[in-house]
């Protein structure tokens, strides 16, 4: 004799997505493709969620690519802080800063996709004060690790009190801007290994 069910099912059912893996993919999207080009539909491809899926976890497109954006400042803080935070000479240091940068621009080597700050981030960066503002302290995060790195030295005697750090610390950063763009459009990696060991040499001359 087959016993009835007490009681009223379950009818809630488990999440179908890891919110983190989704909001990778739509990491990717974004900087792929930028925030303009990139449709919702193709943030339910990428992610395998649905429309009402991804606005309940998200939000809207912005609210989505804001939260993007701050993944990609926490990526990048925590695969960059060995590097700033390390010991080593101004030339280790700052070479060590520019390989990791790039091993992040071309973790796809088929098609290297830069630096989301500078390749996806700015257009909406435009009109989103939000957007801008999350960007702007992003970079300023990283030209005050260069600062620190360039204080240190000099501190070490490694370069000279006379050298502006400021200045000095404004160039290591369009450096790394530099490999972003150029990385993006389509250089060789041996090519911006050169250019940002050139870098190095100027900065710590």
């Amino acid at each position: 004799m087959v016993q009835k069910e007490s009681g009223k099912k379950n009818r809630g059912r488990p999440r179908a997505y890891d919110p983190q893996v989704a909001l990778d993919r739509a990491l990717n999207m974004f900087w792929r493709a930028g925030f303009a080009s990139t449709s919702i539909d193709d943030i339910c491809t990428a992610t395998g969620m649905n429309r009402p899926s991804v606005y309940a976890a998200f939000g809207d497109k912005r609210a989505l690519f804001r939260a993007a954006l701050e993944r990609y400042t926490s990526i990048s803080r925590e695969k960059m802080s060995r590097a700033f935070s390390n010991d080593e000479p101004l030339r280790e240091s700052l070479a060590g800063v520019y390989s990791r940068a790039l091993d992040l621009y071309f973790a796809e080597p088929s098609a290297p996709l830069g630096c989301f700050f500078v390749g996806a981030a700015l257009t909406p960066a435009f009109d989103d004060e939000e957007i801008r503002e999350l960007t702007n302290s992003g970079l300023r995060e990283f030209e005050a690790a260069f600062r620190r790195l360039i204080a240190s030295a000099q501190e070490r005697g490694e370069i000279g009190n006379d050298r502006d750090a400021d200045g000095l610390a404004k160039m290591a950063s369009a450096t790394l801007y530099y490999l972003a763009i150029r990385s993006r459009a389509g250089e060789k990696r041996s090519t911006l290994d050169s250019y940002a060991k050139f870098a190095v040499g100027y900065i710590c001359s």
